[in-house]
């Protein structure tokens, strides 16, 4: 790989005890809020005992997942829970965020050697594997762009058609700041995803997920960017695959749109909050990150019919 992402993991994710037992966000309050500042009625679902770990309203879901690492490795878990006994109840966003890097780091570099797909996702994942590029090389990106769309338009999951300056700008900031903190609006609250930049892969995992599990969680959803048409035709093709268990193609597309809204911003101010959680993460604030999605019209619950 190049050296820019070998270096991707000094820009890693930088989030603590608060956000290791920072779960969901209550809406309560959120459409007043002022970016930065999180008033002290908005609860943090904390994960420091055990019973409060089930009453996340997410825990559900990540059941299994939970079940099997205490099986499996008893003392690997009870070291989890034993960590969160340090936590402690506080304003939202005041708080350091240094061993969660290291977590962080070590996924990254699994993910930079392994050579199996995670899950039940592809591995290598080409272009070539989705359709034969020879075949449009004499029609306009436009056409190439049409073919794309309505390829997709019947598969579960998502796609896009993203024009060659913009991903040239989403591009050498994921270089920069290959990492970022997501809120998924749920029925209870928001679900945070962070999501990783390697290479032209986007990987999202949940929040919980990297909690109850480390540096094995998974991804829930990798957004593929092929930028071979990039130079002669001016655009470049997104898809992705996701885990049903999880994510529905809704929630996919929320998430991708935020992708958008601050990697792809020309808006400095949503911008600086990447590069805060990236390059300044103790003054990073997640509240801010739900204020600019409710300021954009991405705060609204994704529902099917949305």
């Amino acid at each position: 790989g190049d050296a820019g992402e070998g270096k991707m993991a000094a820009a890693v994710v930088q989030m603590s005890c608060l956000y290791r037992g920072m779960l969901a966000v209550r809406h309560t309050g959120i459409r007043s809020l002022i970016p930065g500042v999180a008033p002290q009625h908005l609860r943090v679902f904390s994960v420091r005992k055990e019973p409060e770990l089930e009453a996340n309203p997410f825990y559900n879901k990540y059941q299994d997942k939970i079940q099997a690492l205490r099986k499996a490795k008893p003392q690997e878990y009870n070291a989890r829970l034993e960590k969160r006994t340090e936590v402690k109840k506080q304003a939202v966003g005041h708080s350091k965020q240094t061993e969660f890097i290291n977590i962080m780091e070590q996924q990254l570099e699994k993910r930079g050697k392994s050579t199996s797909g995670s899950g039940g996702f592809t591995k290598d994942k080409t272009l070539e594997s989705i359709f034969n590029i020879d075949k449009v090389k004499d029609k306009t990106g436009e056409e190439i762009g049409q073919i794309w769309m309505q390829y997709f338009a019947n598969k579960d999951t998502i796609c896009a058609v993203i024009p060659g300056e913009t991903f040239e700008t989403l591009s050498s900031r994921a270089r920069s700041c290959p990492t970022f903190l997501y809120a998924l609006p749920q029925q209870e609250g928001y679900e945070f995803f962070l999501g990783q930049w390697s290479g032209q892969q986007l990987h999202f995992t949940s929040l919980i997920n990297i909690q109850t599990m480390g540096e094995n969680a998974p991804s829930q959803l990798i957004l593929y960017h092929y930028p071979e048409l990039q130079r002669d035709k001016g655009i470049v093709l997104m898809t992705a695959e996701l885990d049903p268990k999880f994510l529905d193609v809704h929630q996919a597309q929320c998430l991708a749109n935020q992708v958008q809204l601050f990697y792809g911003t020309r808006r400095q101010e949503t911008f600086w909050l990447v590069e805060t959680f990236n390059h300044k993460p103790a003054d990073f604030r997640h509240m801010a990150v739900i204020a600019e999605l409710e300021q954009n019209g991405l705060g609204a619950l994704v529902t099917q019919e949305a």
